[in-house]
C-alpha cells in the first residue's frame, strides 16, 4: 500500500442507532481523517456521524405508488449506488450488514460496465437472525458469495456464517474498534451529579434495546441487588423494548431510580460516569459498546454467548456470565459495586485491553489494506451508462 494513494469509497449502513451502523460511521469518519473521499449512501444520516470536507452524504429516495404494499427501498438504493458511482468515480462500495445493503451493491456493480468491487462486513443478526430466516437465507448465501470480499467483526460470526451458509466464500475476520482518545476515563462531576449522589453507584446499560439485547433482564438484575437503594441505574438506547422496560420501572417503584437517556450521540461522556457495564444478551457477535465502556475503564459484565470472550477475559477485565442465570449476575454485580479497588483494577485492566488491541488506528489499518488490494490501480476507465 502506498501511502499517499486515496480512495473512494461509498458506505452504506443502516442509520440507526446500533452497533453495525456505529461502526460503519465511524470507519467512514477514521479513513475521511486519513484523506479517503468518503460517501455515505443511506436512507438518512447515520448515527454519529459528523460531515467534514472529505465525507458526502446521498440520501436513498423511494418513489411510493399503489402497486406496491412497500416502497421497494433495496431497488432505490441500487439505483442510488450506481449513480454515486458513476458521477463521482467511486473506487469501492462498502456495505454493512448483508440484506438488503450488500443485495444492493450487487445489482448496482452489475448494472454498471466497469465492476466496482464490493466490501461486505458482517456484523451478527444480519447472519443469525434475518439471514438465517429460510426467506432469505439464499439471498443472503448469494450476497457473501458473489461480493468481492467478507469480512466479520468477530471469530465467532466467521464460524457460524460458515455453518449456517457453507458458502464457497473466505470471511477475513476484522473486529471492531474504539478510539480510546475519545473513549477515556474522565471525571464530569456536574453530568454526573445530575443522576445519582455522590455516595451512590451508577450501573449503566446501552443498547438497541431489540429482544436479543435483553433489557427487561437488566432491570431485573438490578431490582435484586442489595444495593439497589445506594445505585442508579443508567438506560442507554431505544429500541422495540423500551416500553416493556418503562413499564417494568414502574410496577417495581423504580422510576426514581432508572434514567432514560435516549439514544446518544455522545456516550463517550456516558461510560465514564459508570461504576458498572451490564450486557446479559442472548449472545453478541462482538460487543462495540461493551469495549467503549472497557476503553473507559469501566468494569463490564458481559454474556458469555458468541464473540465477547474474543476481547474481555473472563476474571480478569471483565466477567463473562451465563445470560439465564439471574442469581449470578445479582451476585457478581453486587461483588463488584461492593469492592472499589477490586472494580478500580478490572477496569484499568480493561482499558489496557482495549486501546492496545483494539486500537482505531490497528483496525482501520486493516480495512484499509483489505480496500487496496481489491483496487489494485487508478487508471481503469470507468464506463457506466
Amino acid at each position: 500500500m502506498t501511502e499517499d494513494k486515496k480512495l473512494k469509497i461509498g458506505v452504506t449502513c443502516y442509520h440507526k442507532a446500533g452497533g453495525s451502523g456505529i461502526v460503519a460511521t465511524e470507519l467512514g469518519m477514521a479513513l475521511a481523517a486519513r484523506g479517503h473521499e468518503i460517501h455515505f449512501i443511506s436512507s438518512s444520516t447515520p448515527f454519529r456521524l459528523t460531515e467534514s470536507d472529505n465525507i458526502l452524504l446521498h440520501r436513498v429516495e423511494t418513489a411510493d405508488y399503489p402497486l406496491f404494499d412497500y416502497p421497494p427501498y433495496t431497488l432505490a438504493l441500487a439505483v442510488k449506488m450506481h449513480q454515486v458511482v458513476s458521477f463521482h468515480d467511486l473506487d469501492l462500495l462498502h456495505v454493512h450488514y448483508a440484506i438488503p445493503h450488500a443485495a444492493s451493491a450487487i445489482l448496482a456493480r452489475d448494472m454498471g460496465s466497469w465492476p466496482v468491487p464490493v466490501v461486505t462486513t458482517l456484523h451478527g443478526t444480519d447472519i443469525t437472525l434475518v439471514g438465517s430466516h429460510p426467506s432469505y437465507h439464499r439471498i443472503t448465501r448469494h450476497c457473501i458469495e458473489q461480493s468481492d470480499a467478507v469480512t466479520s467483526v468477530s471469530e465467532y460470526l466467521s464460524k457460524e456464517t460458515d455453518r449456517i451458509f457453507e458458502a464457497k466464500k473466505e470471511v477475513k475476520v476484522i473486529p471492531n474498534f474504539v478510539d480510546s482518545d475519545r473513549f477515556s476515563p474522565r471525571e464530569n462531576q456536574d453530568l454526573r451529579s445530575k443522576y445519582a449522589r455522590a455516595e451512590e453507584k451508577i450501573i449503566l446499560h446501552a443498547s438497541n434495546f431489540r429482544p436479543v439485547k435483553r433489557v427487561p433482564f437488566v432491570l431485573e438484575i438490578f431490582d435484586k441487588l442489595a444495593m439497589r437503594d445506594q445505585s442508579i441505574l443508567l438506560l442507554a438506547g431505544d429500541g422495540p423494548d423500551l416500553s416493556t422496560v418503562r413499564r417494568m420501572a414502574r410496577e417495581r417503584n423504580l422510576e426514581d431510580r432508572v434514567h432514560f437517556l435516549g439514544a446518544c450521540e455522545d456516550m463517550e461522556t456516558i461510560f465514564p460516569l459508570a461504576d458498572l457495564f451490564l450486557q446479559p444478551s442472548e449472545y453478541e457477535s462482538f460487543g462495540l459498546a461493551a469495549l467503549e465502556a472497557m476503553s473507559c475503564g469501566v468494569p463490564c459484565l458481559l454474556t458469555n454467548q458468541g464473540g465477547t470472550a474474543e476481547f474481555l477475559h473472563h476474571g480478569d477485565n471483565g466477567c463473562l456470565l451465563d445470560p439465564e442465570d439471574l442469581d449470578l449476575w445479582v451476585k457478581t454485580a453486587g461483588r463488584l459495586l461492593s469492592s472499589p479497588l477490586e472494580s478500580r483494577e478490572m477496569g484499568a485492566r480493561a482499558r489496557d485491553h482495549a486501546k492496545r488491541n483494539f486500537s482505531l488506528e490497528r483496525v482501520v489499518k486493516q480495512y484499509e489494506d483489505l480496500f487496496f488490494s481489491l483496487v489494485p490501480g487508478f487508471d481503469n476507465p470507468r464506463n457506466f451508462a
